[in-house]
């Protein structure tokens, strides 16, 4: 869905600010409920959190193919919509991945997350040709409908699965879901090593995220303005992720995964600095670029998952994966309310060099810190801690 509506809104506005602001708009629940919602996620079923997200979204996609059969959606209705998706995932995402450290085992985190890596490339090789190929031939309303019936499928087969809850051992001796949310800020300080590995992620999303976001305009403005080139595109980044989650999933990275994660950083970053070099004449150069984009994502966003899935304690991680959420994701809407009404001013491929280059230049401070090299070296915390908030 979020691939229709983006071109969607590019199409109709050929604005790099709403398009920019319509993804501002979707990452505001995250930021500022991350940390509250990860506390309902430690106490709450995790397998029925991801089923009830789930069917949130697909009801918030109803209505939104609704107004358009009814000939009446206006920019504001797809900003809404987007602030409904984004809380169902919101609840969805850190459930998802705290749910990974109680079924696998803690030495094959790191490849385990390379195959859901894969799993991510190959959504990402066949939404984009189909959904460019269905807004090419139906109307959006339909379009939408497709992605309500991938969402009754994923429900259905998440009734089946069996999902451990973990056992409670850090959680607040006179448990309130607020005082559960200060213990995760508090647990995550207490980890230095995360918390300055954490800081370090959000500033390079801050770089980060503009150039995939802006990558419709960069298609309309530099690459001929075709649907198909925008789907040809992301289907070579999802080919790119499923070859970095295969080659993870074989290799398994260096012995410190934080060096795999900061390896796959760069190597993102040096590609996004190529697809800034791309023309409408360039387009197999810019469809090979962003296939290295994608196995550098895999490489950097597996073990980097891993080692939160290692080093956080179980019934503690909904909120970990939230907190980290809301704070990489501040940093998001920092970074495209700079670059969007900077690509409109001096072009939008000027982004991709920027960019590029900035996180270039910061990834590599990560190695000077021996807290951050030595962060799996500690074992996660699980003694209890008392708190003397009250109950909610």
């Amino acid at each position: 869905m979020e691939f229709a509506l983006a071109w969607y809104l590019t199409r109709e506005t050929g604005s790099a600010t709403i398009l920019a602001t319509a993804m501002l708009v979707a990452m505001l629940p995250q930021i500022v409920l991350g940390p509250l919602i990860g506390a309902f996620i430690d106490r709450w079923n995790r397998k029925l959190i991801m089923i009830f997200s789930d069917l949130a979204i697909a009801v918030t996609t109803v209505g939104l193919a609704l107004l358009f059969l009814a000939g009446i959606i206006q920019i504001w209705h797809i900003y809404t919509a987007m602030i409904l998706r984004s809380i169902g995932q919101t609840f969805q995402f850190p459930a998802m991945q705290a749910a990974v450290a109680t079924i696998v085992p803690e030495k094959d985190l790191a490849r385990a997350n390379g195959f859901n890596q894969t799993l991510q490339g190959i959504i990402s090789i066949a939404s984009p040709p189909l959904g460019a190929f269905l807004m090419e031939m139906l109307p959006m309303q339909s379009v939408l409908a497709v992605d309500i019936g991938t969402a009754v499928v994923a429900i259905g087969c998440m009734i089946v699965l069996t999902i451990p809850q973990p056992a409670r051992t850090t959680l607040n001796l006179k448990p309130s879901v607020i005082g559960d949310m200060v213990q995760g800020f508090r647990y995550l300080w207490s980890k230095r090593g995360l918390t300055i590995l954490l800081g370090l992620v959000a500033v390079l999303n801050f770089f980060g995220m503009p150039p995939f976001t802006l990558l419709p305009m960069l298609v309309k403005q530099t690459l001929g303005g075709d649907v198909i080139k925008l789907g040809w595109l992301n289907m070579m980044f999802g080919v790119g992720m499923i070859l970095g989650g295969v080659l993870l999933g074989l290799w398994g990275g260096f012995k410190k995964r934080v060096i795999t994660s900061l390896a796959g950083i760069m190597f993102l970053a040096a590609a996004l600095i190529g697809l800034g070099f791309t023309s409408e004449r360039l387009f197999y150069f810019a469809l090979a670029v962003n296939l290295l984009v994608g196995l550098g994502m895999a490489v950097a966003n597996a073990p980097f998952l891993a080692i939160f899935n290692s080093a956080v304690s179980k019934d503690m991680q909904g909120r970990i994966f939230a907190l980290m959420g809301s704070i990489t994701g501040m940093m998001m809407p920092l970074g495209l309310a700079f670059t969007g009404p900077t690509a409109d001013a001096i072009g939008i491929r000027s982004i991709y060099f920027i960019c590029g280059a900035a996180i270039l230049i910061i990834t590599p401070l990560g190695l000077f810190s021996r807290q951050v090299l030595n962060i799996e070296s500690q074992p996660p915390d699980t003694s209890p801690v008392k708190d003397r908030d009250t109950a909610l």
